[in-house]
This record gives C-alpha cells, sequence and structure tokens, in this order.
C-alpha cells in the first residue's frame, strides 16, 4: 500500500470527474479523493505511480506527482465539537478547455452550410 499524491489542473467540474473517471478504472486502488481548489490528486493503493500518469496524460492533463509513500495510519477517533458549518465555493460547471465551441462557414457561390463542432 502506498499514498500517492499527484499536482493536476483542475479547472472546473468536468475536469474533476475526468480525472476521477480515468484514474478510478485502474486496479488495486483502494481510495481516490480529488481537491479540485488546491489541484491535488490523491490515490490510495497497490498501484504504479507511473500508471497513473500515464492516464491523465492520456486525457489531456499535466500531471506532476508531489509525493510518494506509506499512508498515515488512521488515527483513533476524538469526539470534537461540531464547527459552525461554512460555505464550500464550488468550481464553475466548465472551463474554456472543456466546452464545446462550434465553427460554421457558408460558401454563397455554392449554397452549402458546413459546421464543425
Amino acid at each position: 500500500m502506498k499514498k500517492i499524491v499527484i499536482k493536476v489542473a483542475i479547472n472546473c467540474q468536468i475536469c474533476k470527474t475526468d480525472v476521477l473517471k480515468a484514474v478510478a478504472k485502474l486496479t488495486g486502488i483502494d481510495q481516490v479523493s480529488v481537491d479540485g481548489e488546491k489541484g491535488i490528486l490523491t490515490v490510495v493503493g497497490d498501484v504504479d505511480p507511473v500508471l497513473v500518469v500515464k492516464r491523465l496524460k492520456k486525457i489531456k492533463k499535466c500531471p506532476e506527482i508531489v509525493s510518494i509513500g506509506p499512508p498515515k495510519p488512521p488515527e483513533p477517533e476524538k469526539p470534537k465539537p461540531k464547527p459552525p458549518p461554512t460555505p464550500v465555493p464550488c468550481l464553475p460547471p466548465s472551463c474554456k478547455d472543456c466546452q464545446l465551441v462550434a465553427v460554421g462557414y457558408y460558401l454563397p457561390y455554392e449554397g452549402r452550410m458546413c459546421s464543425i463542432l
């Protein structure tokens, strides 16, 4: 078992979902978590870090390995008073890299229209 921490550019909710989907397909993973604001992906399990990086590169992300090591043992739970809830800022639904842009042009002499997505 090892804990792999990778820095990845996560700009929106679609980027976060794509990263989770790509990494979750690997075998030997026990836990995956993404911190969208910090751009940190944490993977715990028996998985090769090179395979994780290859998966991220396959979806056009530029990963940077921050650390690889043993996971911290779970700490004994202590009853803590609950702090008041703080609003959690959300990621935008999509970024410029994830949005589809339609491009079209018209050829007046042929009377046809062409569009590219």
